[in-house]
């Protein structure tokens, strides 16, 4: 179980990098992260949250019992020690992975955020530019319309 968290925490970890620096991996994981939050995706990504988070109060649960039992005992038992220090390792490999996904859900949503204000700004600059190039064309016409004297007929 054990290399299981590890290698989910090492691939979490790849993602966050992929997701902080501006390559083309990074394009394909936030339209594979697009498309997991919708449809049934957020039903399944709550799903599996909430069995991760089962889990992970199922090994504190176990920490803490190996624990009790060693100060009710009063001397370290070999296997106790054993059992505390692969429960914890569970445990502290769970959290880190839980906390892996929320960190990887609001990069996302920055990322997202950001991409939308920029194109606002675009259009912003967009607009101006152009109101003022018909300020400018617009102040040319007045110009030339005073220089030409109106012919009376």
């Amino acid at each position: 179980m054990i290399q299981i968290l590890f290698a989910l925490v090492v691939a979490q970890m790849a993602l966050i990098l992929s997701l902080l620096f501006r390559t083309p991996l990074r394009t394909l994981v936030i339209a594979v992260l697009d498309q997991s939050k919708q449809g049934r995706g957020p039903l399944v990504a709550k799903s599996v949250g909430g069995t991760v988070l089962v889990f992970f109060s199922s090994t504190l649960y176990g920490v803490f019992s190996v624990q009790k039992r060693l100060t009710e005992a009063g001397f370290v038992n070999p296997t106790d020690e054993v059992l505390m220090a692969h429960r914890l390792l569970e445990a502290s490999l769970v959290g880190f992975s839980l906390f892996l996904v929320l960190i990887i859900d609001r990069l996302h949503y920055y990322i997202k955020e950001l991409n939308r204000l920029r194109k606002f700004n675009e259009e912003v600059k967009n607009l101006k530019n152009d109101y003022e190039q018909r300020k400018n064309a617009d102040a040319e016409m007045k110009k030339t319309e005073i220089k030409q004297p109106k012919l009376q007929s």
